[in-house]
């Protein structure tokens, strides 16, 4: 047993690059990748997971109180792999490198390296297996890296969604082994040929023998010009495929026939160049007509498919002619005498089946009714659809997808004694987010995309609707291939976890049973885990009726728990029916801390995952961690994404999860006293920083990575008391945590004298120059391996919404972007005013802010006239004396002489142009918008005006050049600012 005061691995030091690197390289493998199982949102990288929990299981062997018998196993366990190294301290470098090692995916299953990892937890622990909990177990990452280290694993969740995904990761797999990916495969097979039998004449094949296996669809609007009335097919795009060799494109005819409206007919071609193909009749949320040149606002197109439920289906007449509703655009094809995938245009025949199909009465079932289930009013993340009359979860399919989902989900039904009948479930679910009306065709990859980006539903006006029975992309196949192909990989579990649904703030497990407490909780207001489920959560229940997948709090809910969720949602309400806030959820998650402190054993150790941008969330996870009884010994910042996401891109996205080591706080911690702990905390934050950079820890991830030790110093007592008597509050505190970390950031920089400046201290750079560091700084990216997106099935994509709110024509602005929160908090300590600075180098909206780009403020420094003029104008009268300019020490200057033709430029301000320089309170430019007018100099190509201006400020002093190389580092390699500084930098005398 390892004692009480011994302390872990993980409290002491942690392999944090390597296991980044592993981390961030899972996000690119998908074939039997226990996330390709089912979605599920923001799941943790099995490789940070399973290091993390290694570092909690084993001790510290440079610990006095580390058991003589786990040094000589583990000596012996390692020494195959790395030789023998001497001494304890040798031992720690030899478990830290295996750490790193056994977190590579290639080696998750390797008998050789798990084995060792086994057999190091069973040093640690000899007298009894560790239980290992995980109250928020989602996608169940944590228990599955539990179980795969020979640890008992207890996961529980709230969500029935995922609960079914847990039973099977951690129960049916365990139990049944890969033999169970066979069963799986036979039975799907066999589910395939009785729903074709059942659905064949609404999926025919081409008369000439070639194979539909995607249709694809416009959504379609009525023009609403007078004369006109023409139909609008929504397309974005004409293009059918993209493909280097195979370019496919659609082009259209009005036709006008007598006494009706126009509309369009469409016929595939092969384009030979870009712009052969024309623009779609969508964009931005409106429509163009094709037949008039009229667009359709917004709210019109919102309006009319509202008044059809989403316009998904087509509508026909009583003889079975098109009418309205969706529009067929073209057919994708296979054939056994052609390579690859074929385009046609629609046909009167691909409408028969649909027609077909409309006759059908709507699929039934005494359990479950899909038709009357709505998403929760206000849905977060499907939003995006419900504002288009989509009300109801079938209106999110077309009348021929729901009839196919519905024979599948019937089929799987009839096989509920099948041994992995939860699988074969989740393939219906993998099914209903591929043969949704909101699946776009990828035009280069030739495939169809689920249905959700990120943690959302967009809307999609031109959708592909899959044959389930192709063996392409999305269809039942693939399905059920996807699932099996996670039964089989899992060779080397042998342990079965427990699952249950629950609320993480009840206690299920007896006190003190816990080696490890560890879970990765909601992120605040980020995922609405509840409102996205519900999804897949009606298809599930259709799939296994004699499961109990529901709220086992409110039973005549038919969709899953919302009351009980720990999320800060205020389109929900607790249990007293009041919304959920935020304080709702610092409440909640205290609970969920103070019943995990009591699950663990006198000897366990807890870890908390939080990847959160926003400070406010987290503040309430910190509050409510302290608040729960824990003492935050150790904070590990793992880089987890691919560094090339499109959100990442010139914001402040954490490129990584914090990793909060805890224990329990003794019941006897004595009172802090304030002024010691204020001592502590730069020398605490500042040795942390550096031992981060070291791991190549950058920006955004080591601000909040420092947050963890400055925690450490407060969370230790059982409360901080002033001189006086009086507490101070975490929220207090956190103020002087941020001020510590700005100030070392800055020091780090802009040099030791902005470590001691505030509010412009001699020696220090202005405001403006502090706060474009500070920003810069946070907007700098931990190093981590670049890692290409590898098969995107199931993936989280990054794609805009088809929404006139979210979506539009105009280009996204420039500049770079921190959280409105987050700037808040370094420039309030730090004495820069925000407010002030506003419109002249940042812009707010809608809670971020926006560091402006160099290039929009030239007309601030130079006037309308812009640079050139300006000296175009004093070069006609070199004698001209101004009371001010920017550059006073230039006045003295002689104008520079014509040089091969093109005359020097001397850059001079006037007064009107000086006027809107100037702001109120402010005697004239800083620092920073002199470096600014230089690199707006170079980057106009006025060498001689830009010679001028160092020269001035060379003998000014050495705070430009200071400020320029620090801004030259900070600026992200690639941007224009950087280009435009090192350039500048190359014509500084040496």
């Amino acid at each position: 047993m390892i004692p009480k005061e011994c302390k872990r691995l993980a409290e002491v030091d942690f392999p944090i690059a390597v296991v980044s690197k592993h981390s961030a390289r899972e996000k690119s493998i998908r074939h039997g990748h226990p996330s390709t199982l089912h979605l599920w949102w923001a799941r943790r990288p099995l490789a940070a997971c399973r290091a993390m929990l290694l570092g909690l299981l084993l001790p510290d062997p440079c610990d006095p109180l580390c058991p003589a018998e786990f040094k000589t196993k583990a000596r012996k366990a390692l020494s195959e792999l790395f030789g023998a190294r001497p001494g304890d301290e040798g031992l720690r470098k030899s478990l830290l490198t295996f750490i790193g090692d056994v977190a590579d995916w290639d080696v998750a299953n390797h008998p050789r390296w798990i084995g060792v990892a086994r057999e190091l937890v069973k040093a640690a622990h000899p007298d009894e297996t560790p239980l290992v909990v995980d109250p928020f177990a989602g996608g169940g990452s944590i228990p599955l890296e539990a179980l795969r280290l020979g640890c008992e694993a207890f996961a529980s969740d709230l969500n029935p969604v995922a609960c079914l995904i847990l039973k099977v990761m951690l129960e049916d797999i365990p139990r049944h082994g890969p033999e169970l990916a066979e069963e799986l495969r036979r039975v799907g097979g066999e589910i395939k040929k009785q729903a074709e039998k059942e659905l064949a004449e609404f999926y025919p094949k081409d008369p000439d023998g070639a194979t539909p296996i995607v249709y694809l669809w416009a959504r379609t609007v009525r023009c609403e010009s007078p004369n006109c009335g023409g139909e609008i097919p929504l397309v974005r795009s004409l293009w059918l495929c993209k493909k280097a060799g195979r370019r496919q494109a659609l082009r259209y005819k009005v036709v006008r026939p007598k006494g009706k409206g126009p509309h369009v007919e469409f016929e595939v071609f092969s384009p030979a160049k870009e712009s052969s193909v024309e623009a779609g009749f969508a964009e931005g949320g409106k429509a163009k007509c094709p037949a008039c040149g009229s667009v359709l606002d917004g709210p019109r197109v919102r309006a009319q498919l509202s008044a059809e439920r989403g316009g998904a289906s087509p509508r026909f007449s009583a003889a079975g002619s098109r009418i309205g509703g969706a529009m067929l655009t073209a057919v994708v094809t296979t054939s056994s005498n052609s390579f690859g995938r074929s385009y046609r245009a629609a046909t009167a025949s691909d409408y028969r089946s649909c027609f077909a199909v409309s006759k059908r009465p709507e699929p039934n079932s005494p359990y479950e009714e899909i038709n009357p289930v709505r998403p929760s009013p206000n849905a977060r993340g499907l939003s995006a659809v419900t504002r288009y009359g989509m009300s109801a979860f079938s209106d999110l399919y077309s009348r021929r997808q729901r009839e196919a989902l519905c024979a599948f989900a019937r089929e799987v039904s009839r096989r509920s004694k099948t041994n992995g009948v939860e699988m074969l479930a989740l393939a219906v679910g993998r099914a209903a987010n591929a043969w949704t009306s909101l699946c776009r065709w990828h035009q280069t990859g030739e495939k169809v995309e689920g249905a959700f980006s990120g943690q959302k539903i967009p809307m999609v006006w031109d959708f592909a609707e899959v044959v389930p029975f192709s063996s392409s992309t999305g269809g039942w196949d693939g399905a059920v291939e996807w699932v099996a192909a996670v039964a089989e990989r899992a060779v080397a579990f042998r342990n079965v976890g427990q699952v249950q649904q629950a609320d993480a703030a009840i206690a299920i497990l007896p006190e003190a049973s816990a080696s490890v407490w560890f879970t990765d909780p909601p992120y605040y207001d980020a995922v609405p885990y509840a409102d996205l489920s519900d999804f897949f959560l009606v298809w599930l229940k259709r799939s296994l009726p004699a499961f109990r997948l529901g709220d086992p709090y409110l039973p005549g809910n038919p969709l899953s728990p919302k009351a009980q969720e720990c999320v800060w949602n205020q389109s929900h309400c607790d249990s007293a029916g009041q919304p959920k806030t935020a304080s709702f959820f610092e409440a909640k998650f205290s609970e969920v801390a103070a019943t995990g402190k009591k699950t663990l054993s006198d000897e366990g150790v807890a870890c908390v995952v939080f990847a959160h941008k926003s400070t406010d969330g987290w503040e309430a996870l910190l509050t409510g961690l302290i608040g729960g009884g824990f003492v935050i010994t150790a904070s590990w910042p793992i880089a987890t994404e691919m560094a090339q996401r499109t959100n990442a891109r010139g914001t402040a996205s954490l490129m990584g999860s914090v990793h909060l080591v805890c224990r329990p706080r003794p019941g006897d911690a004595p009172v802090g006293d304030w002024g010691e702990v204020l001592r502590e905390l730069p020398k605490r934050v500042g040795d942390w920083m550096e031992r981060l950079q070291g791991e190549g820890i950058r920006g955004a991830d080591l601000v909040f990575a420092c947050i963890g030790p400055a925690l450490e110093v407060f969370s230790r007592y059982q409360k901080v008391e002033t001189a006086d008597g009086r507490e101070v509050k975490l929220a207090e505190y956190l103020v002087k945590v941020w001020e510590v970390v700005g100030r070392s950031a800055l020091e780090q920089v802009l040099g030791t004298a902005e470590a001691k400046a505030r509010n412009g201290a001699a020696g220090a750079l202005e405001e403006d120059a502090r706060l474009t560091a500070l920003f810069l700084w946070t907007l700098q990216a931990t190093d981590s391996e670049e890692v290409h997106h590898g098969d995107t099935e199931n993936t989280e994509k990054e794609i805009d919404e088809e929404d006139e709110d979210s979506v539009s024509s105009a280009s996204p602005k420039s500049g770079f972007s921190l959280p409105f929160d987050v700037a808040r908090r370094f420039a309030q300590p730090l004495g820069v005013d925000l407010p002030k600075w506003e419109g002249r180098i940042i812009e707010t909206d809608k809670g971020v802010v926006r560091l402006l780009p160099v290039s929009e403020r030239a007309e601030q420094l130079f006037g309308e006239d812009g640079a050139e003029a300006v000296a175009h104008q004093l070069e006609r009268d070199p004698a001209q004396t101004l009371q001010q300019s920017l550059f006073p020490e230039l006045d003295e200057m002689p104008s520079p002489q014509r040089r091969g033709g093109r005359r020097g430029k001397k850059i001079i301000l006037d007064e009107e142009s000086l006027r809107s320089l100037r702001l109120s309170g402010e005697s004239g430019p800083t620092t920073l918008d002199r470096v600014h007018a230089a690199m707006l100099l170079q980057a106009g190509g006025q060498a001689n005006g830009l010679r001028s201006l160092i020269k001035a400020e060379q003998e000014r002093g050495p705070d430009f050049l200071r400020l320029a190389n620090a801004l030259s580092a900070l600026y992200p390699s690639g941007s224009e600012e950087k280009r435009l500084l090192d350039a500048m930098l190359l014509a500084v005398p040496r």
